[in-house]
Order: structure tokens, then C-alpha cells, then sequence
């Protein structure tokens, strides 16, 4: 113990620098949310510490300028007008061809509704696990969230896929009413399939019961109440959307034949017909003339 008050103030010295150092190892508070700075967020995570970002420029992408897709925006914007409403809606599973429109349907919701409350939360397939401290988060706000998770696709024993089967359905608290899931895949029931599981008279590995591993995969995409499923688009669909995308960058053909001969030319040289590749074709054509829009 300390003797005079010149040894106590010494020991509290050396505290303070102990503690200095301690702090220093200490990860962060996370900040707190600035849900009036933006339309769009993400959830963000650092060691153990996870906390929503505000997006300041989200992607904008306008429904009506997603063409060959009709039905599939229908549906979607309609789950969502109820949801907005505060009637019943469904979870939504986009899946299907790659470049064909999944991700630029979702932004393009935001865009739409979000002068109705609309907000949009991105979160990646490896914090999935996090998703019921998010969902917590978002209790009793005004707003009207889709937490979105893009491109989804799981291997066996991921830890996203039990979390993101719980928050669907089948933990034992309840969803928040202001929030649902919206995701993306190129999968439809988002795990591996395996000819193996097909044939009646073999098991799989040490499994004992592979017909239940089997219902364990489709259990998950099962829990979302709404299925879009999207696929390649012919030609005359993709010469659509790369007019439409020409349009929205202004841009003017003046030789409409020459223009198709090239995005068809440029679809050849990439193998696809999708909306993604006369996206990219009609950026690189109204880079090359006078008169589009600046991006």
C-alpha cells in the first residue's frame, strides 16, 4: 500500500498507462445509425463487432427501364406494395439466369418505393450469421426494411444457412412485421445438388438417411413464400433491352441495323444474351458517340 501521496499518485499513474494500453486492444463502439442519411445501408462488420452503414449513393436503376421481365416485376412490386401497406407479403427467392435482371429488380424497388418508407439493408452471405442482431435492430422503426442478400449460394455445414433458415421461419421469437428478405440466387434451392441424391438404392457417405439430407436442402429455399424465376432472354428480348438501355443513356442511332449487328456481335464475343451484357454493350456504344448522357 502506498505510504505517502506522492507513491499514490505514482501507482495511479501507472494505472492509467495500463489502462491506456488496454483500451488500445479494445475493439471500437460501433457508431450509431444514421437512418436519415440514406435510403440504402449495409451491415458491416469488424472482428466481433457488426453495425448498419449508411449507403450515401446507392445504385439507381429504374423499373422502367428493366425489359423482358414484365411478369416477374409484377409480382415483386406488387408483395412489396402490400408489404409497404402493412398487409400480409412474402419473403421473395429470385433465381434463375445469370445477367438476367435479379439484383437490378431489387435496386430499382428502392428506387420506386422508397419516397413510401422503403429501405434497403445488404447483407453478405458470411454475415448471414448476424441476421437475428440486425432484425433487432429494426423493431419498431417506421420504416419498411428488405434486408437484401445477393447472389446467395451455400456449401454443406455453412453457418449462414441455419441462420438464415431461422430468421425466415422457425426461430422461436417472431420477425419484426417491418422487415423481409429478399434474395438472390442462380441456384434454386441455393445448395448443391448431387446425381448421388437421385439414386434410390445408394446412400451418400455415412449418411443413414439421405432422403432427409435431401429435404435439409430444400427446406431452405422453401421458407420463402414467393419464388420468381428468371431465364435467358432470346433475341429479339435482348435487342429490346439494349434499345431501352440506349434510350435512358440518350443516345441516338442513326443506323438501327449497324447498332443491331454490333450488340449482336457483342453477345456472340461473350456468350450470353442477358440483360447485364446489353447493359454493357449500350455503355460501350454511347461512350463511342456524341450526344449521350454523362455517367
Amino acid at each position: 500500500m502506498p505510504n505517502t501521496a506522492a507513491d499514490l499518485a505514482q501507482l495511479l499513474a501507472r494505472a492509467e498507462r495500463v489502462l491506456a494500453r488496454l483500451e488500445a486492444w479494445l475493439p471500437a463502439a460501433p457508431p450509431a445509425t444514421d437512418w436519415d442519411a440514406a435510403i440504402a445501408f449495409r451491415w458491416r462488420k469488424r472482428a466481433d463487432t457488426g453495425w448498419i452503414e449508411a449507403v450515401p449513393h446507392p445504385h439507381k436503376i429504374e423499373l422502367a427501364h428493366l425489359t423482358g421481365i414484365d411478369e416477374q416485376k409484377q409480382r415483386i412490386e406488387q408483395n412489396t406494395r402490400q408489404f409497404l401497406a402493412g398487409r400480409p407479403a412474402n419473403n421473395v427467392l429470385l433465381t434463375g439466369a445469370r445477367g438476367t435482371g435479379k439484383s437490378s429488380l431489387v435496386k430499382a424497388l428502392l428506387s420506386q418505393f422508397a419516397p413510401k418508407g422503403l429501405r434497403l439493408i445488404e447483407v453478405d452471405k458470411s454475415h448471414l450469421v448476424d441476421l437475428a442482431d440486425i432484425a433487432e435492430q429494426l423493431v419498431g422503426r417506421r420504416e419498411r426494411f428488405i434486408v437484401f442478400c445477393d447472389d446467395l449460394s451455400f456449401e454443406t455445414g455453412e453457418p449462414g444457412y441455419k441462420a438464415l433458415k431461422a430468421v425466415l421461419d422457425g426461430a422461436i421469437a417472431a420477425p419484426p412485421d417491418n422487415v423481409l428478405v429478399y434474395a438472390t440466387s442462380n441456384r434454386r434451392h441455393l445448395m448443391p445438388e448431387y446425381m448421388a441424391e437421385n439414386e434410390l438404392t445408394r446412400h451418400v457417405g455415412n449418411e443413414v438417411h439421405p432422403f432427409e439430407a435431401v429435404e435439409e436442402k430444400v427446406s431452405l429455399s422453401e421458407r420463402f413464400g414467393l419464388w420468381l424465376s428468371f431465364y435467358p432472354f432470346d433475341q429479339e428480348i435482348y435487342l429490346a433491352i439494349v434499345q431501352t438501355w440506349l434510350d435512358a443513356l440518350g443516345v441516338t442511332v442513326k443506323d438501327s441495323d449497324a447498332m443491331r449487328r454490333a450488340a449482336l456481335q457483342w453477345s456472340l464475343e461473350r456468350g450470353a444474351r442477358s440483360g447485364r451484357v446489353a447493359w454493357q454493350f449500350a455503355r460501350d456504344f454511347a461512350g463511342r458517340q456524341r450526344g449521350g448522357k454523362r455517367k
